[in-house]
């Protein structure tokens, strides 16, 4: 409160009284009122920003955790494909044995009596040998239970300026758009939009950007928009970024920042999986199992106006 008190100068306020004795000092109250929620917004987002980051370094704990956890099993492995198998040593073999003299009861040597001998070194020979063998090694631990990672993280989801849209040479029901996604040239997208959308020119959109790039009817698609469509007729909508969003900023699930592949295996299908369960509440937020989808610092991704309905 004393920061706030010294960003009014006496002069000021006396200068506030002179020109309006009557509202000067609710005109000083309001101007204090309104620094005081400018410091307080100002800590909350460094707030909002710690937390991002301290998410983001409890995701990379987890991968290293699991990779270690794979390294350790593989040691485990190797350590006993490398062991030898249990054998019992024999007795190395004399150089030259003597021939007993004529008449004379040959000696057997000790380490080759035969098996149905019940003399007591035979007995022990036996019991050393059961002892040369090892044990059989006990189970590793059981692996820690890690909370799977959502699949929608593998999805690279940028926001992106259109900079220009206008019909497909080929297909009237199709549209073709110039997008800014914040790399060094514009995407060309295909997508099939409504009419009343092709004066969309610098609107801001969410894009799915590593997915393979096709051709739709001799027009190179290189991302995917995302819409929003009512169930009940052919309302499509942009899916809209939170304000202050720029091109090239990312959109990751709450809690799961996760990190994208680099591109979409096609044969995997995993936007066609991740496209079932990407819905607009009924709040208007776009979500994935109950999840918003938000843009790190700025806010939510919503409908402009649709609600409890599916993205596309």
């Amino acid at each position: 409160m004393e920061d706030v008190e010294n960003l009014f100068h006496p002069s000021l306020e006396n200068t506030l009284m002179k020109l309006d004795p009557e509202d000067g000092r609710q005109i000083l109250e309001y101007f204090r009122t309104h620094a005081l929620l400018s410091r307080e917004k100002a800590l909350l987002q460094a707030s909002v920003r710690e937390q991002k980051k301290l998410l983001v370094e409890n995701g990379k704990l987890k991968k290293d955790i699991e990779q270690l956890k794979e390294q350790l099993q593989e040691n485990q492995h190797r350590r006993r494909a490398k062991a030898p198998p249990p054998r019992c040593l024999s007795p190395a073999p004399s150089t030259a044995a003597p021939q007993p003299p004529a008449g004379a009861t040959a000696a057997v040597p000790t380490g080759c009596l035969p098996p149905s001998s019940t003399s007591q070194e035979s007995k022990e020979r036996r019991g050393r040998r059961r002892r040369a063998c090892p044990a059989p090694s006990a189970p590793g631990p059981a692996p820690l239970w890690v909370e799977p990672t959502p699949e929608v993280t593998r999805l690279d989801l940028r926001v992106g300026r259109i900079l220009n849209t206008r019909r497909h040479p080929v297909a009237g029901n199709l549209w073709v758009q110039e997008v800014d996604i914040g790399e060094a040239e514009p995407r060309t997208v295909v997508s099939t939009l409504a009419s009343d959308l092709e004066e969309l020119s610098g609107s801001l959109a969410v894009l799915l950007c590593n997915q393979k790039a096709c051709k739709v009817r001799g027009v190179v698609s290189q991302a995917r928009l995302l819409l929003c469509s009512a169930p009940s007729d052919d309302t499509v909508e942009l899916l809209a970024p939170p304000t202050g969003s720029a091109p090239g900023d990312k959109v990751t699930l709450v809690d799961y920042p996760g990190q994208p592949d680099r591109q979409l295996p096609p044969r995997q299908g995993v936007w066609e999986r991740v496209r079932g369960e990407l819905r607009v509440n009924a709040r208007g937020v776009a979500s994935y199992r109950g999840g918003g989808l938000q843009v790190g610092g700025k806010g939510l991704c919503r409908a402009p106006s649709l609600t409890n309905c599916p993205i596309r």
